[in-house]
């Protein structure tokens, strides 16, 4: 998983990116946890209209450094949301509230 915008960008990581999307999932490749994280990112985001990116711990060392045990890690709007599993209900609603 490269830096690859699937509508966006999100937190301090990428500030290009990170106007124009709210939400960033934090994997890395081959992470059959992320792929699933990533099913769930895409649909609620195509539902709401909103935007993410993906960004590899192996491509960013200070993600790495963060997040290494944790991913996947979702970050709406720069901040830690969810890891390990992504809850749609509560992406949702946090894209609900204004950023």
């Amino acid at each position: 998983m490269s830096e690859s915008t699937s509508g966006g960008g999100s937190g301090a990581h990428d500030d290009h990116l990170s106007r124009t999307a709210r939400v960033t999932l934090v994997g890395k490749p081959g992470c059959h946890l992320c792929e699933d994280a990533r099913v769930v990112i895409e649909q609620v985001c195509s539902e709401l209209g909103e935007t993410f990116v993906e960004l590899s711990i192996l491509e960013h060392p200070d993600l790495a450094d963060q997040y290494w045990e944790l991913i996947p890690v979702v970050l709406v709007d720069g901040a830690q949301h969810d890891f390990y599993r992504v809850d749609p209900v509560r992406l949702r609603a946090a894209l609900a509230r204004p950023h």
